[in-house]
């Protein structure tokens, strides 16, 4: 989108968060823009929801506690846990989901500074897809941003907490036949890269959910500036 368009389109709504006329607003320009209340009532949110999220499930039982983000088992133990209760393997079965769950939490807290950064270095394109976005465009604008860089944290935690349960190693090796065989995804192969993946899943998931308690209810965030922006949107 060029500047043209740029200003035709979001001029408006900027301006209706800025308190500018639609003439003003539209006269705004993308250096201009990098410094306006909208952006920075953006990334106060982001902030706010981020640290939420993060407190919320880096502590015990938030994966494990909370059906929206827990990790269930992966691939083939997931279609199989039945058969395997039958056989006197539940009690197995359930430490590694809780060994799954626990790796989770413990590695969480690791997320904060990355993801506060990403927000700090917010941009006025990252800001306007989001402002602008669904209810997936907080997890599009981390998941872009901080994926491979937290998933390269979060990995060694997740494997130091589940190579004491001696199932992982088994699906492990079961896993990784069948995905040879393109039986199974690549990173469903490993029950370490599989929590990985799931905890920044939920994540992401509940950042989202986050942002968009603001957006329902800037006001009762206490902020004034969350509450002339995402006001404004509504």
């Amino acid at each position: 989108m060029d500047r043209r368009e740029f200003n035709s389109v979001w001029g408006p709504v900027l301006g209706a968060c800025l308190g500018l006329s639609a003439g003003a607003a539209q006269a705004l320009s993308l250096e201009s823009l990098s410094q306006a209340d909208a952006s920075k009532g953006l990334k106060e949110a982001l902030e706010q929801g981020t640290k939420a999220a993060v407190s919320q499930l880096g502590q015990p039982d938030g994966f494990l506690g909370n059906e929206k983000v827990r990790i269930p088992l992966p691939g083939y133990l997931h279609d199989a846990a039945a058969l395997l209760r039958t056989l006197g393997q539940g009690q197995r079965l359930d430490e590694l989901v809780t060994a799954m769950n626990r790796a989770a939490e413990a590695a969480i807290p690791l997320a904060r500074d990355l993801l506060l950064g990403a927000v700090r270095g917010m941009g006025v394109s990252d800001a306007k897809k989001i402002l602008g976005g669904g209810d997936t465009s907080v997890t599009a604008f981390f998941a872009e941003k901080t994926r491979s860089p937290l998933s390269q944290k979060f990995l060694p935690v997740v494997t130091r907490s589940t190579e004491k349960v001696g199932l992982a190693d088994k699906y492990n090796q079961l896993a990784g036949r069948a995905a040879e065989l393109g039986l199974l995804q690549r990173e469903d192969a490993s029950i370490q890269q599989y929590v990985t993946g799931k905890a920044l899943d939920g994540l992401y998931l509940v950042i989202g959910e986050e942002e968009r308690k603001i957006r329902r209810d800037p006001v009762g965030t206490g902020s004034a500036l969350l509450g002339k922006v995402f006001g404004a949107l509504k």
